[in-house]
């Protein structure tokens, strides 16, 4: 562990992240104007699904995503052919980030059962034939980063021993380290399933995936210092965002309430034999986090338990059974669609809702 926080704090990480906001400089434009829009959450799903099936990283899967937004947003397909596309963009994604002996191999590919779901063999051909589609699109270039190649990054210090939690100081940073990994992880899957997130900096949304992530564990300041210096954002920066992650987490949490209050005797069985900690609800509107970055907070109403070990739910919520293949067409020009990115619309509006769920809001830690 001493080697690793070594390694994030010396010059070669430095110039990996300088080179990587240099390169997020030249992203290609997004403009979502593709018509099928309505589909992408689903392929978003079945490329995350595939990637957790062979442990792929995170950059992985993120990279093969935001190369199906790129291919959307400038071709029209077939529901079909997007099957197709979406998974060349996880391989192409899986070969940049990943070992050779990572690589999904043709053959398991075919094996898997959602395959025979959607009515699709691979062919070496077939497949061949499409990276070099994907390839052409992106004139060969592969390197671009997303949300996933910055948070490691930011989560090197975003826990540190001057941070306090509720006002009160910090005996031992373990388990916030653990929970903050946890969260960050969470909140950097919520801005997977969404396109607008794709009109902010992909380093903006890691840095706001960290600070929502200290809003929500109650670690005050909120955005020290220490990690405006090292991403080059302000809390105000970062508030259009986080107001988007905090509005997706409040969801999840009241819809995870829901559950348990519905199902009282099974929550407490599973309860059993693990040990819990109190946790600070966090299911107010988000409207009074946001201008909190270095107040401490009140103690809201205790919630249900999280247990050690516990981790995030699947934030996939739909097999790939249930999607209706609508009237598509050949690959051509895509016409543009009103589809507005700005940074101001609220996430409710969408058309489907993260279904990531946490069985409370955050914990609290020993002090």
């Amino acid at each position: 562990m001493e080697l690793e926080d070594q390694w994030w704090t010396g010059q070669l990480a430095a110039d990996i992240y300088q080179s990587l906001r240099y390169r997020e400089l030249k992203l290609p434009l997004y403009k979502g104007q593709s018509p099928q829009l309505n589909l992408r959450q689903y392929f978003a799903d079945l490329i995350a699904i595939i990637s957790n099936r062979f442990g792929l990283c995170p950059a992985a899967r993120h990279l093969a995503v935001y190369l199906l937004d790129l291919f959307m947003d400038r071709y029209e397909a077939t529901v079909q052919q997007l099957h197709m596309v979406s998974l060349s963009c996880l391989l192409l994604a899986s070969k940049f980030e990943e070992r050779e002996d990572r690589v999904p191999k043709l053959e398991t590919l075919n094996s898997l059962g959602c395959m025979s779901s959607m009515n699709l063999v691979l062919t070496k051909q077939s497949l061949l034939h499409m990276e070099l589609l994907l390839l052409g699109t992106f004139q060969w270039n592969l390197y671009l980063p997303t949300a996933a190649h910055f948070i490691e990054y930011y989560l090197s210090i975003a826990v540190h021993e001057e941070d306090l939690h509720d006002g009160w100081p910090m005996t031992c940073l373990e388990k916030p380290k653990l929970y903050m990994t946890k969260y960050a992880d969470y909140f950097l899957e919520v801005s997977l399933q969404d396109h607008v997130f794709l009109c902010f900096a992909p380093s903006l949304v890691a840095a706001a995936c960290v600070a929502t992530s200290r809003l929500v564990l109650h670690l005050c300041p909120t955005w020290p210092p220490r990690l405006q210096r090292l991403a080059d954002y302000s809390w105000e920066n970062l508030v259009p965002c986080a107001e988007k992650l905090l509005i997706a987490h409040d969801s999840d949490v009241k819809e995870a309430n829901k559950k348990q209050c519905a199902q009282p005797g099974q929550q407490q069985q599973q309860q059993q034999g693990h040990t819990t900690f109190h946790s600070s609800g966090q299911t107010a509107t988000v409207a009074p986090y946001l201008h909190r970055s270095c107040m401490q907070y009140p103690q809201p109403a205790p919630q249900p338990s999280l247990a050690p070990n516990h981790r995030p739910a699947s934030y996939l919520s739909h097999p790939t059974t249930n999607l209706q293949p609508p009237n598509g067409s050949q690959l051509g020009t895509t016409q543009a669609i009103t589809t507005s990115l700005d940074p101001k619309t609220n996430i409710p509006n969408r058309a489907y809702q993260v279904s990531m769920h946490y069985t409370c809001a955050a914990p609290c830690f020993d002090r």
